[in-house]
C-alpha cells in the first residue's frame, strides 16, 4: 500500500506528527442525558456545548436508541464479518464511494500504516450492489435500515442544540444532511478489529486504528461492553504532539460522540475536533477481536459549509470529504 508524504489540509499535518505513544491520563468523560428531550432542550444544549467546546467529546444516555437494535446491530455486523472473504469481497469499497467492504485498506497519516481492521460502509444512496443478499444473511438489510436512520435521527438532535447556539435556523443541519436526497453522504460504518491471539510480539507495536480526527460533522459510536481500547487526546501542544491519552471505557447503551473536522469548520473552529485512536490490548485484557459501530454524520455533498461569522471561505461538503477520503484511504 502506498502512503501519503504531504497534506493539503492543516489537520492532516497535525496526524502526521501524533503518531506516537504518548502518555495516559484519567479524565472524566462528560455524560449527557437526553431525557424528555423537547423540555430539556436548553439545558441539554448548553451541556453539549460546553463538553463541544472544551473537549470535543462527550457520551449520550437516554438517548431513544432501543437497546435491543442496537443489540440486533451488533449480531449482524459479526455475522457480515464472519462471511467467507470469497462472499465479502462482492461487495467491495470502491474509492471514493464510502461504501462496501474493505480489508486493512485505511492508512492513518499519523501512522503511514493499514489500521488492523476491516469494515463495511453503508451510504444509502451508493448501495446498489453493496447489499448482502438474503441467501448470503437474511435479515441483515432490514436491520441496517433501521438502525441507520435512527441514528441519523439522534445525531439531528445533537445537531439541533448546536444549531441553536451558533445562531442558524432550527432545522439547519437536518436540511444540510437531508437523507432523502441522492446528494445524502452519511455514513454508518461496521467495525471488525482482529484478534490479536495468534500475534507475534512486533504486532502490538501497531494500532488497531492510528490516531486520527474525523472528517465529518459528529460521530455516534456503539461500542460492546469489555471490548475497549478507545482513547481520547482533547489537547495538542503547539508542535501538534500529544499531550495525554485517555481510554474511553466500552458501556453498553452509551452512545460516544465527537465533533469532526466539517463541524469544526463549518462553526468557525467554536466547537472541537480532536484526536483519538484505538490502542492494542494490553496485558490482562482480551486479545479476541473488537466489534464497533460508528455513524457519521457528514452534511449532503451540494451543502455549502459556511460559517457563522465567515471565517473559512464557501466549500462544499463534497469537496471536503474528496479531500479527507483521499488522504486516508489508498490501495496499491
Amino acid at each position: 500500500m502506498g502512503t501519503h508524504t504531504a497534506y493539503d489540509l492543516a489537520e492532516l499535518d497535525k496526524e502526521t506528527r501524533i503518531g506516537g505513544v504518548g502518555i495516559e491520563v484519567e479524565r472524566p468523560i462528560p455524560q449527557i442525558d437526553l431525557s424528555d428531550f423537547a423540555r430539556r432542550k436548553p439545558e441539554i444544549a448548553g451541556a453539549l456545548w460546553t463538553a463541544a467546546t472544551e473537549i470535543g467529546f462527550f457520551q449520550l444516555t437516554n438517548h431513544g436508541i432501543p437497546q435491543a437494535l442496537i443489540d440486533e446491530a451488533f449480531t449482524y455486523s459479526a455475522a457480515f464479518f464472519a462471511l467467507p472473504e470469497t462472499v465479502k469481497t462482492r461487495y467491495p469499497l470502491k474509492p471514493g464511494t464510502n461504501a462496501g467492504w474493505e480489508y486493512m485498506a485505511q492508512v492513518r497519516p499519523s501512522t503511514g500504516t493499514a489500521d488492523r481492521k476491516e469494515s463495511y460502509q453503508i451510504t444509502l444512496p451508493r448501495m446498489a450492489g453493496l447489499w448482502p443478499t438474503g441467501t448470503d444473511l437474511p435479515g441483515f438489510k432490514a436491520t441496517m435500515l433501521a438502525f441507520e436512520r435512527h441514528n441519523w435521527a439522534l445525531a439531528m438532535k445533537v445537531l439541533s442544540c448546536f444549531a441553536d447556539r451558533l445562531g442558524f435556523p432550527p432545522d439547519f443541519f437536518t436540511d444540510g444532511h437531508d437523507p432523502l436526497k441522492p446528494e445524502y453522504q452519511s455514513t454508518l460504518r461496521l467495525l471488525h478489529y482482529l484478534g490479536m491471539e495468534e500475534a507475534k510480539p512486533e504486532d502490538f507495536r501497531h494500532w488497531r486504528a492510528g490516531a486520527h480526527t474525523d472528517f465529518d460533522c459528529l460521530t455516534l459510536l456503539h461500542q460492546k461492553a469489555g471490548e475497549g481500547g478507545l482513547q481520547l487526546c482533547p489537547g495538542k501542544d503547539s508542535d501538534g504532539q500529544a499531550i495525554a491519552w485517555t481510554d474511553v471505557p466500552p458501556l453498553a447503551g452509551v452512545v460516544t460522540c465527537n465533533i469532526g473536522d466539517m463541524l469544526m469548520r463549518w462553526s468557525d473552529d467554536k466547537l472541537r475536533s480532536n484526536l483519538h485512536r484505538v490502542r492494542m490490548p494490553k496485558p490482562g485484557e482480551s486479545l479476541g477481536p473488537r466489534h464497533s459501530m460508528a455513524f457519521f454524520a457528514q452534511a449532503n455533498t451540494d451543502t455549502v459549509l459556511t460559517g457563522p461569522e465567515g471565517r473559512y471561505p464557501p466549500m462544499t461538503a463534497h469537496d471536503y470529504i474528496q479531500m479527507r477520503l483521499g488522504a486516508n484511504f489508498e490501495r496499491g
